[in-house]
């Protein structure tokens, strides 16, 4: 079967795009932009059609579209799909639809998704399980790569251990209402994709909503220091909590290799799902200390800058962190372990509406940011999904002007921010590279 994707660059459509190329089907695909992630999709014998999207991308011999949530319904690919009366799936639809033949593990939640979906995958291949993984981020002991694949389905030796899946529930545009796991994670809940949601009751009626999707003997795993996630998980009958009040919680502190409060909860998660399936302690805590990290989570790599200056070594973090919380859960952790280094934080807004919506939180979370300087770019403008009304309305320069401090500095572009660290950092300094769009070109920068 031939399978087009539209969109294909996003990081958990790339996932699904291994999983169809892994069980034999031919794929192509069309993004705005290049990426790594294209590229790579490429190496492997993807097609893909880069710029402006066009009805004739879709050729003749395609029995299935599947396209991104962002991509708009006037997008002229499914427009020519729907004409041609080709069978038509979003990502969490196409998604849902595996969710159903396997054995589900679902994390969910505002923060800690990736980390938590790596840590158990990695718990589970350690107890001898085959799991078929979908991540929302590269892991190292995946091959650099977002996906891994298990045993079929229609295999005849599939078991429990081999029929398992686990995957990244997305909430925005309530994605997760497509799928239906065995096991939920709920690891928190906060105001988040408000263009979407508009306020916090929507989003808690929708996890509800999610929750109640667990079969009779599902489990649901949940924080119990969360109010929201407590909320939601009050009227499941099947569930168990963890909580960084566990005397675990010090033992994974010791041995964990990532650093922050965050992580040691994401670990107790894991921890708590390995349990569910009867796996012994000792095994998960052997997976967990080994755990290395994944792409774009705290990702701390070490340059050597050799440019007309005195050769000097700095060391970056490459992180993910776009929700006001998340930036300053991982400040927090980036200061007590460099402790008495020189931070420096280039931080890249991630669109326009989440920016504007939680406008205020950033502002205390960046002037508060333990950090000795201050970068902010511009607002990363995500394709398909801004509201041209509230891009009038707010920016980087609007952002910086009431943080309001001296340590604070406006740098339009990544290629000039490169440029002004280069001449001001003096060799030490720790550079945190933070948001979710094209930030991390910036690493690349510093790597050539």
């Amino acid at each position: 079967m031939r399978i087009h994707f539209v969109g294909i660059g996003g990081i958990g459509v790339s996932a699904l795009v291994q999983y169809f190329i892994s069980i034999g089907h031919e794929v192509s695909g069309s993004d705005l932009v290049s990426s790594e992630i294209t590229e790579a999709l490429e190496k492997k014998g993807v097609k893909i059609f880069h710029g402006k999207h066009k009805r004739e991308n879709i050729k003749k011999d395609i029995s299935l579209v599947i396209f991104s949530p962002a991509v708009r319904k006037e997008n002229p690919e499914l427009k020519e799909a729907r004409r041609r009366k080709i069978l038509i799936q979003s990502y969490p639809q196409a998604l849902g639809e595996l969710t159903k033949k396997y054995f589900t593990i679902a994390v969910s939640g505002s923060h800690g998704k990736s980390t938590t979906t790596a840590m158990i995958s990695l718990i589970l291949i350690k107890a001898g399980f085959d799991p078929t993984v979908i991540l929302g981020t590269k892991l190292k002991e995946f091959g650099d790569s977002n996906f891994r694949i298990g045993d079929s389905p229609e295999s005849s030796i599939f078991n429990l251990k081999s029929k398992i899946l686990v995957i990244e529930a997305d909430e925005h545009f309530a994605s997760f209402l497509n799928y239906w796991p065995r096991i939920i994670v709920l690891t928190n809940i906060e105001r988040e994709h408000l263009d979407f949601y508009k306020n916090l009751k929507n989003i808690l009626k929708t996890y509800k909503e999610y929750v109640s999707h667990l079969k009779k003997d599902g489990t649901l795993v949940f924080n119990k220091d969360c109010g929201n996630v407590c909320e939601v998980a009050k009227k499941i009958k099947n569930k168990i909590f963890y909580s960084i009040k566990q005397k675990e919680a010090k033992k994974l502190k010791k041995i964990l290799k990532i650093p922050g409060r965050f992580n040691i909860v994401n670990a107790l998660a894991a921890l708590s799902v390995a349990r569910v399936l009867k796996i012994p302690d000792n095994i998960s805590f052997k997976a967990l200390s080994e755990y290395k990290g994944a792409w774009r989570r705290f990702e701390i790599i070490k340059i050597r800058l050799t440019d007309n200056l005195e050769p000097r070594t700095c060391t970056l973090i490459s992180d993910y962190a776009h929700h006001p919380t998340k930036v300053r859960v991982t400040l927090k952790a980036a200061r007590e372990k460099f402790k008495n280094k020189k931070i420096w934080l280039v931080f890249q807004p991630h669109q326009y509406q989440r920016t504007y919506y939680l406008f205020e939180d950033f502002v205390k979370v960046l002037k508060n940011a333990p950090v000795d300087n201050l970068i902010v770019t511009d607002i990363f403008d995500v394709a398909g999904r801004e509201e041209k009304i509230i891009k009038n309305k707010v920016s980087s320069e609007k952002l910086v002007r009431a943080i309001n401090d001296k340590k604070t500095l406006y740098i339009p572009t990544i290629v000039k921010t490169f440029s002004y660290l280069k001449k001001n950092l003096k060799g030490g300094e720790v550079i945190i590279i933070m948001g979710a769009g094209d930030i991390c070109k910036l690493v690349g920068l510093f790597a050539k």
